[in-house]
């Protein structure tokens, strides 16, 4: 057998990387605190470094077939009256490579494959982690503690590996001034290749077409939530609605779906943000190490991010302080222009005021017409 190896999560990153570690000779063992995979989350790019990842896993013309057509963002006055439209560059359609699709789909496919190459731990959490020169012990929430060569925490913005190595979160991540909502609903409010988008100031509600499972989102600008619980479903319905009443313009009637969604993802627009990803055998990847975008960049980050970690653990595998420095250098490196798009993409997403909302539907009307 080769090196051991936990990952805790079986998303995006975790998945990629389970299957490249075994590809690899590594023997690998997956974490995951959710019973099964969910379905809301916003769709996602697959672009850059990751489409050749997911080239070489022979995976591509699966996300193809489940990526969506849409083209063209819409935004709307409160009637659901066009303002001005913009063309975006994911979906099947133009001459470029990038993929969109469901974040949900995405996780699928490439769980699928992984699933014969690792075992998997559904509805389980790392309690604890000790770790010496040769090895971490683990302790789980239900399984039987073990020993592994490596453990990675790609396990999210409120990663359990991160908190039970680096430290709270609090001195980590650093919110961003934002929340955002995501859940499937029940119909599309325009053309199957557009997403269309209302904003109030402070406020952004969307629908996704998303190849036939539409999906919402809400994006709203709010200081930091004293006592917000990322795990209290009740409480994240009401931030929702109370951020949105009267406030919604043509989507006010997804309010009701919120009041009922059996899987409403929830959570702050938050910069994780760390000195260094690794301590000994330990190291973290996607966002459990760098997280700030708001179109979708991150699974292409982690995907690629989990390809270029088990290919330096495979080349150094038994030199942890080698593999994991070389891992972190060469992500870092990816990362920071996605980090710095941020603010752009806020502005035009989720506008503070009426002047700047103004300011960008002049600005969409007018390269509308070239």
């Amino acid at each position: 057998m080769g090196a051991s190896v936990l990952i805790s999560g079986a998303g995006v990153g975790g998945s990629t990387l389970a299957y490249w570690l075994e590809r690899n000779g590594f023997d690998v063992t997956v974490v995951e605190c959710a019973a099964g995979q969910r379905s809301s989350g916003n769709p996602v790019d697959v672009r850059g470094a990751a489409l050749d990842v997911v080239e070489r896993m022979g995976i591509r013309d699966d996300l193809k077939a489940a990526g969506t057509e849409v083209d063209r963002l819409t935004f709307v006055d409160a009637a659901g009256r066009r303002i001005g439209s913009m063309r975006t560059s994911g979906g099947r359609g133009g001459g470029n490579r990038d993929i969109e699709l469901a974040r949900a789909e995405l996780a699928a496919i490439l769980l699928e494959s992984a699933k014969a190459r690792a075992e998997i731990y559904w509805g389980d959490s790392i309690s604890g982690i000790e770790q010496d020169d040769s090895g971490v012990h683990v302790t789980f929430e239900r399984a039987a503690p073990a020993r592994f060569d490596y453990v990675v925490g790609a396990d999210g913005l409120h990663s359990v590996v991160r908190r039970l190595v680096f430290g709270d979160e609090q001195g980590f991540v650093q919110h961003m001034g934002m929340y955002v909502a995501t859940l499937p609903v029940d119909r599309t409010f325009g053309g199957d290749r557009e997403v269309v988008m209302y904003n109030a100031p402070g406020t952004s509600v969307s629908v996704h077409p998303a190849g036939g499972k539409p999906l919402a989102a809400f994006i709203f600008r709010s200081p930091a939530v004293a006592g917000y619980d990322y795990r209290d479903t009740e409480q994240h319905k009401r931030l929702v609605i109370d951020a949105y009443r009267g406030r919604a313009g043509m989507f006010d009637e997804l309010l009701d779906q919120v009041r009922t969604a059996a899987d409403l993802y929830f959570d702050a627009v938050c910069r994780v943000s760390l000195p260094g990803w690794t301590k000994g055998r330990v190291t973290l990847l996607g966002d459990a190490g760098s997280s700030l975008s708001l179109f979708g960049d991150g699974s292409s980050l982690a995907i690629a991010g989990a390809h270029t970690l088990a290919e330096e653990l495979g080349r150094a595998p038994g030199d942890p302080g080698v593999a994991l420095r070389r891992y972190e250098q060469r992500q870092r490196e990816l990362a920071k222009p996605a980090l710095r798009g941020f603010r752009v993409a806020s502005e035009l997403l989720v506008p503070g005021s009426r002047v700047t909302i103004a300011l960008r539907n002049a600005a969409v009307r007018v390269a509308s017409r070239f």
